[in-house]
């Protein structure tokens, strides 16, 4: 039942992560400043945060205190850095791209976890990794080998590297949380400590010029940013990791592009071709073998 939870709570927050990266490509047409658009969502999330947690971070205030090592490296890697990636990535890079670089998440949370003894990895996770790589690569080569050899990285794509380490970062090293605190207090303690690194990127892009204009299309996206992507993702994400661990949660992740595609398919009236499919199924697969338990691994 517990598992059950976990991996709906896994599907909308990896949901939630693919409409970020719509809207953020959105608010680039927009010409709302990437650095710009992260501090005030962040913001907003403080906001609307603080009526319904700060009695509990005044309860927990002494768990937060000694914690605050591993709290401070928690935001700096999810709200501090890996949104500022994403916003700057989809700048110079398509929707597409910047999505299905999450494939390499599992991968590196999986590296992480093994180098820093986090958790033990098995080989059901290795196979599911893959195929669902496998998968992604499908869709991404549209089952032509020559987009493949032929790909060349742009200045988007590279950023975007940054924000896959971080987030995996982030991933391994929430497991190693061992005290508790509330979903959504952590979420508000996270987006407190992590505006504490937003505000210099958010100063230097005003300082070149770099101006947010606050009209209708900035509402609406910062309302959904902050409500799902942010409050609902990150609270999904957390307590799923705090069930079933980073390495199983890491390969949901892949249903990012998956999503994302869709939303192509349904906004920009894209069809859905047969590597859509080859695609959608090899990630599917890959999740299924990822989530199966051996005894005695």
């Amino acid at each position: 039942m517990q598992n059950t939870k976990a991996y709906i709570m896994l599907v909308c927050a990896t949901l939630f992560w693919a409409g970020n990266f719509m809207v953020g490509k959105f608010a680039f047409f927009s010409n709302i400043p990437p650095m710009s658009l992260v501090f005030f969502r962040w913001s907003l999330v403080w906001i609307i945060l603080l009526p319904f947690t700060f009695r509990e971070i005044l309860k927990f205030k002494s768990v937060i205190i000694k914690n605050l090592p591993l709290l401070f490296f928690l935001a700096l890697t999810s709200v501090g850095l890996f949104n500022s990636f994403t916003y700057l990535a989809l700048v110079h890079t398509q929707v597409i791209n910047a999505s299905l670089f999450n494939t390499a998440i599992p991968a590196i949370i999986i590296f992480l976890c093994f180098l820093f003894k986090i958790e033990k990895t098995n080989k059901f996770q290795i196979l599911g990794l893959i195929i669902s790589v496998l998968g992604i690569l499908s869709i991404i080569t549209k089952l032509n080998l020559n987009i493949l050899l032929s790909l060349n990285f742009n200045k988007g794509d590279l950023i975007m590297i940054g924000g896959v380490i971080s987030w995996g970062l982030y991933s391994s090293f929430l497991k190693k949380k061992n005290f508790t605190l509330p979903l959504l207090t952590l979420v508000h303690v996270l987006c407190t400590f992590g505006l504490i690194f937003i505000i210099p990127q958010f100063v230097f892009e005003y300082s070149q010029g770099l101006i947010i204009e606050f009209d209708l299309n900035l509402f609406y996206i910062l309302i959904f940013l902050a409500l799902f992507p942010s409050i609902g993702s990150y609270y999904c994400w957390a307590g799923a990791v705090s069930i079933i661990g980073p390495n199983r949660s890491g390969i949901f992740l892949s249903l990012i592009p998956l999503f994302s595609t869709v939303m192509a398919i349904t906004f920009f009236n894209e069809k859905f071709q047969f590597f859509h499919l080859i695609g959608a199924i090899l990630i599917i697969l890959g999740l299924f073998l990822s989530n199966k338990e051996i005894k005695n691994a």
